[in-house]
């Protein structure tokens, strides 16, 4: 069995775009005919620049070899270019690909990806989603209103939820690590006072910040943040400032949680190293794979840290995550994303019930991918998957995020 041709789908999810504002999806095929699905996350360039990065890894490096040998194709990418060390955007192409090699793997052998991966741990999957706007809300004012996410936490406690993650400190921009404004803190500590007097003991708080803060301002914020017991504090400081990061965590009794914009162990080992986090969130649309993501928990286990992996793309991604959650003994919990655009892409194959989600033994990722469904939606814009603004925080009026892909474009 060969890998022998790719397809690349650029599917666009309705406004406002949960999961972002496009989804890269690949379709690879054997020369015996079977078919395996991944997805890239991967938002460092347009989605035409990606597609091209995705034909230029599977023909150099993929095309005509066994799915099966996945190392061996690892470090053939990794290597590349006399590179051998982390690439954000050559790893997102192959971890796509590598998905899809799974996929194809297990749909041969007649069992799911997690029984190729060592075998079923968990048996049902703990998961949290964001806090997003109810029906009627208006979107533009729920991010800022407390009240509203309030709502919104008591309406996924009653679905089942028992974990609920949201991230008022904006903004979210290109300058790097700022101090909060003081208008910021106060937010924020009336988002986790909300939610808490909302939904008690029922469900954890997940706080995120998008690594936007100075080492001094993370500290500020966290401390702040306390008295709510938010069971991580994501991303506090820039994700490559593994030292910063770890004074963070030595310094703020909330759980420092990172990873979404990692890759490789390479990247995963020294935040352990440091002791910059003790709960690791990769992307196994960016990060490498499953194979490289089975390789850092079993890192994480020896650091006694834990795995949640986060999802903000599309449900082929997010079954890869969960076939990688199932298998792992240290697992904490898995990001969802539950909209009926991920829900219709495939035909409900995989679903969250009561918080937590059980994967059947359906061979390979157990997912049934609508593929008219997904071309009958392209992308048209010319925007990014995920933007930071270009404006710096504004200390005299205040400061907003619109979630991960905003009704309205700047």
């Amino acid at each position: 069995m060969k890998l022998q041709d790719l397809d690349i789908i650029v599917t666009a999810p309705p406004a406002p775009g949960w999961g972002g504002r496009y989804w890269i999806l690949v379709k690879v095929t054997t020369d015996t005919g079977i078919t395996g699905w991944g997805e890239c996350y991967a938002s460092s360039v347009g989605p035409d620049a990606m597609s091209a990065v995705l034909r230029d890894v599977f023909e150099r490096h993929m095309l005509g070899q066994n799915p099966e040998n996945i190392e061996w194709m690892f470090r053939r990418v990794y290597s590349s270019g006399f590179t051998q060390r982390p690439d954000l955007t050559v790893m997102g192409a192959f971890s796509g690909l590598e998905i899809a090699c799974w996929d194809i793997l297990g749909k041969d052998r007649g069992r799911p990806v997690y029984a190729l991966l060592g075998g079923m741990m968990n048996h049902a999957i703990r998961t949290y989603t964001y806090l997003y706007p109810l029906p009627h809300h208006e979107i533009g004012a729920f991010w800022t209103s407390p009240e509203m996410a309030a709502e919104t936490a008591v309406e996924m406690v009653r679905q089942g939820y028992t974990a609920l993650k949201f991230d008022p400190a904006g903004p979210y921009t290109m300058r790097g690590g700022h101090m909060p404004a003081m208008t910021d803190i106060t937010l924020s500590v009336a988002f986790c006072k909300a939610v808490r007097e909302a939904v008690g003991d029922k469900a954890d708080l997940l706080f995120g910040t998008h690594g936007q803060f100075t080492t001094a301002g993370a500290i500020r914020m966290g401390r702040a943040l306390e008295p709510y017991q938010p069971l991580w504090f994501e991303e506090p400081v820039p994700p490559d400032n593994y030292a910063a990061m770890a004074q963070v965590a030595n310094s703020v009794g909330i759980p420092v949680a990172t990873g979404e914009r990692l890759t490789t162990k390479a990247e995963f080992a020294e935040v352990l190293r440091q002791g910059a986090a003790s709960i690791l969130q990769p992307a196994l649309g960016r990060a490498g794979g499953i194979w490289e993501m089975k390789k850092v928990a079993a890192l994480a286990e020896t650091y006694n840290a834990q795995m949640a992996p986060h999802l903000y793309a599309g449900p082929l991604e997010w079954a890869a995550n969960l076939h990688l959650a199932a298998s792992i003994p240290n697992l904490l919990i898995a990001e969802t994303i539950e909209t009926p655009f991920h829900d219709r892409l495939i035909r409900g194959s995989i679903r969250v019930e009561e918080g937590f989600v059980r994967l059947s033994d359906a061979p390979g990722l157990g997912i049934d991918v609508d593929e008219a469904f997904a071309r009958a939606h392209p992308y048209s814009g010319d925007h990014l998957h995920l933007q930071m603004q270009d404006d710096p925080c504004d200390y005299a009026h205040g400061n907003a995020f619109q979630g991960g892909a905003p009704v309205t474009e700047g």
